[in-house]
């Protein structure tokens, strides 16, 4: 089956070339038995990937089911899954069957895999390794022949790292990966989802489909959406339920959505981000700020001193016309005439009868040659100065320099450490 069919079937809208490498990877795995990881912000789809995986599959006219563990409690999940014994814990009056015997033959669906507690996660390896298992308050061993496909919204690598996540059991199911772009990634498949929306939600209302003005679809492609296809499906319906008008301008559009005209700050890649990794860049923002404003502060003194000395500025295309390429600014100077004050010239050319620059183009040692200061490009360096300069302000009195750069006291504490910032 070709990807434009399963398109067709399944209801995906999009010609995103990773969207389509994401398709094309899930029709070529779903006639095998491997397992499958399934990766993907949340609202971009996954388990609609899962269910092509499995209806494609020679497990098709058997079961499946999709088990979301982060919302099954803790104490409860190993009973879901597993099944337990009359009298195995408080509650537990009959036997039970735990999906994964309801299902055998079949494909389960673990969604939000991350979430999943440690002890369960030992016995889905179990299950990986030799489709054994035991149900809760049995010493019985039972088998099952299931497919399984995770999916995460997290980094598991970082859960992991955190000692929150079994390695062994991430390899084992990482066997096939599958990374479902966000919204963000395929931006030229927003304005086809917002017209199937539209189309969609115009048969259901009994009224016309909604039209959107040229700024208001630029608006809608340029928005982040964090909740990605669900966020766009639930926004079209707002759109569809309270608008008064077929084409809906920007105006309107940011009356009933009044947060699409927000921009997330740039972020390090990622599923997840820490408290002080957030108040860097916060940081890192104000000095930039901090330096636009000394910028504009230098335009203004340069323009001042135009103004108040009555320079003229020569006409810049004849400037451009005339100045080589290869001209300094070793070689400005001001010519001095007793009579008329200073007469700007260049190879002959009279700029004004004003104070005026002039390009000499000839070699001269009259000035000694400039040393090229090199801008501080590391993030390290431009944090160090804001710290240095918030603790000078304010006398080494450190709350007052965490509040003036935007920080935590234990940031500042953390940064003055890190840096050897002295006293």
């Amino acid at each position: 089956m070709n990807i434009q069919s399963v398109k067709q079937r399944f209801g995906i809208i999009g010609k995103s070339p990773l969207l389509e490498r994401a398709l094309s990877t899930a029709i070529r795995v779903a006639n095998t038995d491997l397992s499958v990881f399934i990766q993907g912000e949340s609202g971009v789809g996954k388990e609609v990937f899962s269910k092509i995986i499995h209806e494609l599959s020679v497990r098709k006219h058997n079961s499946f089911i999709a088990v979301n563990c982060g919302a099954i409690p803790s104490g409860t999940i190993n009973s879901e899954l597993f099944g337990h014994e009359k009298g195995s814990f408080t509650g537990a009056v009959t036997d039970r069957k735990g999906y994964f015997e309801t299902v055998n033959g079949g494909t389960i669906f673990l969604d939000e895999i991350g979430e999943m507690p440690l002890d369960t996660q030992a016995f889905l390896l179990r299950i990986l390794e030799s489709g054994e298992f035991i149900r809760v308050g049995s010493s019985k061993v039972m088998t099952t022949d299931v497919r399984i496909i995770a999916a995460t919204n997290v980094n598991l690598e970082n859960k992991i790292a955190s000692g929150k996540f079994r390695e062994d059991l991430y390899y084992r199911l990482n066997t096939v990966p599958i990374r479902v772009p966000a919204l963000i990634e395929r931006p030229e498949d927003i304005y086809m989802l917002i017209r199937k929306f539209a189309v969609d939600f115009a048969e259901k209302y009994k009224s016309k489909p909604i039209q959107l003005s040229s700024e208001a679809r630029l608006l809608l492609e340029g928005y982040r959406w964090p909740g990605n296809i669900r966020e766009l499906k639930n926004l079209v319906e707002q759109l569809a339920v309270l608008s008064e008008k077929d084409e809906i301008s920007i105006e309107e559009l940011l009356v009933i959505a009044p947060h699409l005209s927000s921009r997330n700050l740039p972020a390090s890649s990622g599923f997840s981000s820490s408290e002080s990794s957030f108040q860097e860049r916060e940081l890192l923002f104000k000095f930039l700020l901090d330096m636009k404003s000394d910028l504009n502060d230098l335009k203004s003194l340069v323009f001042e001193l135009i103004r108040s000395n009555d320079l003229a500025m020569p006409d810049m295309k004849a400037f451009k016309n005339k100045t080589p390429v290869n001209s300094s600014l070793d070689n400005i100077s001001f010519l001095h005439n007793k009579d008329e004050g200073f007469v700007g010239a260049h190879d002959g050319i009279a700029f004004d009868e004003k104070p005026s620059i002039v390009i000499h183009t000839g070699g001269s040692n009259k000035y000694q040659d400039a040393e090229t200061v090199e801008d501080m490009l590391s993030l390290e360096s431009m944090e160090k100065f804001m710290i240095k300069k918030a603790l000078k302000k304010y006398n080494n009195r450190r709350k007052e320099a965490a509040d003036e750069l935007g920080i935590s006291e234990r940031t500042l504490y953390r940064k003055i450490k890190e840096y050897d910032i002295p006293d």
